[in-house]
């Protein structure tokens, strides 16, 4: 993407959307890539990624494929001290072995550097015009990735998505197979149960519904010259959901991940699903095969350890707790009985606010 683009995606972000796509031309094989399987020592589900794998896209045995970590930001305290927790166990993680994470970037869509600018490698994009994500800040998103795939040069030739309340739980290799990103499926993407308002921007000529996948942006691991055809769409797409009525009631907090799992279909980019990429407590009880933590939900147990969710427990952690300054140190562990993913969510961020350095500062 060069300089001659920047013009028609100034005019995207006031609002002047494009009907045309760019479309990636992919062969594909069947799109069961994958299949569910259980384990018989826990009962606990996960994702097979090798069954049904089509030959040309296994990876080969000893290669090294590693992938940038972008990570989409503000400048709000509640955002930076997840920041600094996530980078903390990059960090950590990144030379292990397993991991195949090269560098990282925060990208920074507040328009303006903050105090992180010497902790931790950052990159300023602007928001999107004032008004235009109307309260909905994650829009600006998909126009921070635009921006900074214009704007910046990476030696890696993949990128993890991934956002400031993730914690890499264990070293993360490249999940993505040859041309085929790897996301995490979510169980509330569901395109086809919303049909009718896909088709808005999905037309019949594409193919079947089936056909997008059941993700958000992040996290994924994707090709950076994948990602630099879909951003475009992702960002268009994005804004005319969020101007569109009936789309934004039926999408609401999640229609951002709507909106980048249709661009992703729009440009024929199909994904592999790993649910091991990404565990969420309290629901996902234990860290045992899975990469990172999402601490989206927040943990409520009575002191039996008992959960209490929808209603605050007599011990919590939730992120939303602190949305004007970072947690304390040294937080409160669980009750006896609580599920091993909590205990080592609330232990990883202790370890986290103990080592970094003036932790206490906004």
């Amino acid at each position: 993407m060069g300089q001659a683009s920047s013009p028609v995606l100034i005019l995207l972000a006031f609002g002047f959307f494009f009907a045309t796509y760019n479309l990636l031309t992919m062969k594909m094989h069947n799109r069961s890539i994958g299949k569910w399987v259980y384990d018989d020592s826990d009962g606990e589900a996960f994702f097979d990624p090798v069954i049904e794998m089509p030959e040309e896209v296994k990876k080969p045995k000893n290669a090294r494929m590693p992938f940038h970590v972008a990570l989409t930001a503000t400048d709000a305290p509640y955002s930076k001290w997840q920041c600094r927790i996530m980078y903390y166990w990059y960090k950590k993680n990144r030379d292990l072995s397993g991991s195949e994470m090269g560098g990282f970037t925060r990208i920074l869509h507040s328009g303006k550097p903050d105090n992180l600018m010497d902790e931790m490698p950052t990159v300023v994009v602007d928001p999107l015009p004032a008004g235009l994500d109307r309260g909905y800040i994650v829009l600006n998103r998909p126009w921070a990735f635009v921006q900074w795939l214009e704007k910046t040069t990476i030696e890696e030739e993949y990128i993890l998505m991934a956002e400031p309340d993730h914690i890499l739980v264990n070293p993360l290799p490249n999940l993505a197979r040859g041309g085929l990103p790897a996301a995490f499926p979510f169980f509330y993407i569901e395109p086809a149960k919303f049909e009718n308002i896909v088709r808005k921007y999905y037309p019949e000529e594409k193919g079947p519904v089936t056909n997008i996948d059941p993700i958000g942006n992040s996290p994924v691991i994707i090709k950076k010259e994948l990602l630099e055809k879909i951003a475009p769409t992702w960002m268009n797409v994005s804004l005319k959901m969020k101007n569109d009525r009936e789309t934004d009631k039926a999408f609401g907090w999640v229609l951002e991940m709507y909106a980048y799992a249709v661009a992703a279909a729009l440009n024929d980019v199909q994904h592999v699903l790993r649910k091991d990429f990404m565990l969420q407590p309290p629901w996902d009880l234990s860290t045992r095969k899975f990469f990172i933590i999402h601490y989206t939900y927040g943990c409520d147990y009575n002191l039996k350890g008992q959960l209490t969710y929808g209603k605050i427990g007599e011990w919590r952690f939730d992120k939303r707790s602190f949305l004007r300054g970072p947690p304390p140190k040294n937080l409160p562990l669980p009750p006896p009985g609580v599920p091993e993913s909590v205990v080592t969510l609330v232990k990883m961020v202790n370890e986290a606010t103990a080592n970094i350095p003036n932790w206490d500062a906004e």
